[in-house]
């Protein structure tokens, strides 16, 4: 296990920044799991993925080469490129997700109190609250009316669009939130977003807010009630940058999980002429347990794989089952990078992940004890060293931590649960679940390489 920068030519240093460049463009753009994969689908019907709907409508038959997704509720989706083999004999599986630690706004958000009008929110997946203050935000999200019209919401990254803002208490004024544990210096309830502060002319109560219910009426075209049915997300204002004095870094909102998202949609969409079907998963609700129709939890994977089955002219119960069992799968999701600055929560003796050394493989995630783990088999392993060792992938292994000092999960036990081989894999991070995450950009694209080799060549 080397240094990837160490081993880099020219050309591949070149290839590197240019592929994090298209990385931070992308993920600039889909900062919420709506807008990640409205792009995605993009991307995959350009290079020839269909909807199965439409091949369901159409009675269609799909063979070997052919390419198809399914879109969950615009909010996960599955991209399948079938290969020459029987689909029953498995798939090779990439998985990641692409939701992210945000805030929602409630349902009835919108308040006025002290000539200031604010939206309520509720934190949305594991964060340190006090992270949020003082930062500029950003709202994306979709408002639903009561006819089906659909009004998409972009507000805070555009140049000539205003921010958001999260205030705090003045350090001068703050003796006594200073004295306060860090989970409770800032409250769930206190995360209420600045949005106004002009009155509207002619009203006497609740001005601010008159006003507010009158921009977004003329600008938007909803009302207050309209809020019930709309999903609005507030996360970091502003894009995705390039990171340190030589630029080998990147600092953005989300690379949890949606580097790893990134990297499998590429090579997904790269791979061409399969043997072994090979499968993309980009799932929603990881970060509050995978529950839900869009999360990993529901069964539309499943059903999609019985749906291509069908079309293929073998929908057989068993052959689902049997195409599940026999799959091999990649859960890509972010891991905690070394940090010097923390020292004493790293796992010792060279069982942490670190910058620059490439995709990190995670024998088993979970918590202590490993609770929560999937612990993936030694056999796997052996193939998947052998996968990555035939296309030169810089790979590492590691842990999430010190096993006492806590743990977490991913998707990766949900799909063990067909018996098919699962591991983790993914990115190494700094500042895993903050408004701003730190990934290496030589991990991004080892990562990207990792996940195309096990397309091509896992057995």
């Amino acid at each position: 296990m080397s240094l990837a920068w160490q081993d880099y030519t020219e050309a591949q240093f070149q290839e590197v920044m240019d592929f994090a460049q298209e990385y931070m463009d992308f993920l600039s753009k889909g900062k919420t799991e709506r807008r990640f994969l409205k792009l995605a689908i993009e991307k995959a019907e350009a290079a020839g993925y269909r909807n199965i709907e439409e091949i369901i409508k159409n009675k269609e038959t799909l063979h070997p080469q052919d390419k198809v997704y399914m879109n969950q509720m615009n909010k996960s989706i599955a991209l399948m490129h079938i290969g020459n083999e029987p689909l029953e004999q498995g798939m090779n599986i990439l998985g990641a997700h692409i939701d992210s630690p945000r805030l929602d706004l409630k349902q009835h958000p919108l308040y006025e109190e002290g000539d200031l009008a604010f939206f309520d929110t509720h934190y949305y997946g594991g964060v340190k609250k006090y992270q949020w203050v003082t930062i500029p935000l950003a709202i994306y999200g979709v408002v639903v009316l009561k006819s089906g019209k659909v009004i998409d919401i972009e507000i805070g990254d555009k140049e000539d669009d205003p921010v958001f803002v999260i205030s705090d208490l003045l350090i001068h004024l703050a003796s006594k939130q200073m004295e306060k544990k860090a989970t409770t210096v800032i409250t769930g309830e206190s995360l209420n977003v600045t949005v106004g502060s002009i009155p509207l002319k002619g009203e006497k109560t609740q001005a601010v807010k008159a006003n507010i219910l009158a921009l977004l009426k003329d600008k938007y075209g909803f009302e207050e009630e309209d809020f019930i049915s709309a999903e609005l997300e507030v996360v970091p204002a502003g894009k995705a940058r390039s990171c340190g004095l030589d630029s080998s870094l990147i600092l953005g909102y989300g690379h949890d999980d949606k580097v790893c998202a990134y990297t499998s949609l590429q090579a997904m969409l790269e791979a061409k002429d399969l043997e072994r079907t090979a499968v993309c998963l980009l799932v929603d609700k990881e970060e509050v347990g995978s529950q839900g129709a869009t999360g990993m939890q529901s069964k539309f994977f499943e059903n999609f794989v019985a749906e291509v089955l069908y079309a293929m002219g073998e929908g057989q119960d068993i052959q689902c089952k049997r195409a599940m069992l026999h799959s091999a799968m990649l859960s890509s999701d972010v891991c905690a990078a070394h940090d010097p600055n923390y020292a004493d929560v790293s796992s010792p003796n060279d069982n942490m992940p670190k910058f620059g050394y490439g995709l990190a493989f995670n024998k088993y995630t979970g918590a202590r004890g490993k609770s929560g783990c999937n612990d993936a088999n030694a056999e796997y392993i052996a193939q998947l060293r052998a996968v990555m060792d035939q296309e030169n992938v810089h790979w590492q292994t590691g842990e999430l931590g010190k096993v006492d000092a806590g743990g977490g999960g991913t998707i990766a036990y949900i799909l063990a649960n067909y018996g098919m081989r699962v591991i983790d894999c993914g990115v190494p991070l700094h500042n895993m679940h903050a408004p701003h995450e730190i990934a290496s950009k030589a991990d991004v694209y080892e990562a990207y390489k990792g996940y195309k080799t096990f397309i091509k060549n896992m057995k």
